[in-house]
């Protein structure tokens, strides 16, 4: 019973997946659900294939094994038109911003909505302006991405992420790269607009301290395994030595701070 409330209460519902680039397993035998209205991180090292779940979400990659399930459609079974329409119900904050560089704020704000709507240009000034004033970028509309800090590229990023009213934003290593100011700001703006909003959110990161203070639930993977999971202060509580190494970012511990190598002395 427990199950199938759980799975009720899912947006995305991720079952025995596996996955492999050539002869790296990325995931292997992984199952996690993403609960609607709430933000679940997805944390790990570098490597452990927090970004390649994000695209299997969305549809760029396809698993070799397992079901994705978002918003009760299979990930995998959907054609090209049905995958596309899904998507549109999808925000991405990326990590590099991949703001569009020959066009302002307001235009790459506004680029979404002109090419997935039909609606007048008097009503796509209204909805940028909106998204632009929830970030707190509405007066730098005119600017380009090159006269923008790392943080304001990273907001505005986020105002075209939620212009199509989207049902879920996945948020890819969000933090990576910004000052103290700018990632207490991106720490606000997530938690406020998934509230206010009703959004659900996945944010992949490392940086523990910053996500577990707005997560509702974070899986901790590695190896291709989920090593770890549960509410920040459970995590927190965990008895296992690889989640205390990652929570606590100890420099040693079940990863080795050496990498694996003949014994020292006989190698000289």
């Amino acid at each position: 019973m427990e199950e199938n409330n759980t799975q009720n209460s899912s947006l995305v519902t991720i079952r025995n997946l596996s996955f492999a680039r050539e002869q790296r397993v990325i995931f292997d035998n992984a199952s996690l659900d993403i609960q609607h209205g709430k933000i679940t991180a997805i944390m790990g090292p570098s490597g452990s294939g927090k970004t390649t779940l994000l695209k299997l979400i969305g549809g760029q990659l396809s698993q070799s094994q397992g079901s994705i399930v978002v918003d009760g459609q299979h990930i995998n079974q959907l054609n090209r038109s049905e995958l596309y329409a899904l998507r549109k119900k999808m925000g991405m904050l990326f990590q590099s911003g991949a703001l569009l560089t020959d066009l302002n704020v307001f235009d790459n704000v506004a680029y979404p909505i002109r090419e997935h709507t039909a609606l007048p240009e008097s009503i796509i000034r209204t909805l940028v302006l909106m998204k632009l004033q929830a970030v707190g970028l509405r007066g730098a509309r005119q600017l380009y991405p090159n006269e923008l800090s790392g943080g304001m590229a990273r907001r505005v990023a986020l105002a075209r992420a939620i212009a199509l009213d989207p049902m879920m934003i996945m948020y890819d290593e969000p933090f990576t790269g910004q000052d103290p100011i700018s990632m207490g700001v991106l720490v606000k703006l997530i938690k406020t607009l998934n509230d206010s909003v009703g959004l659900t959110s996945i944010i992949v990161s490392h940086d523990v301290e910053e996500t577990a203070a707005i997560a509702d639930y974070i899986y901790i993977m590695s190896s291709g395994k989920i090593i770890g999971q549960g509410t920040p202060q459970e995590l927190q509580q965990s008895k296992s030595e690889w989640v205390q190494q990652f929570m606590n970012g100890k420099p040693d511990g079940p990863v080795k701070f050496h990498y694996s190598s003949d014994n020292y002395f006989d190698d000289l």
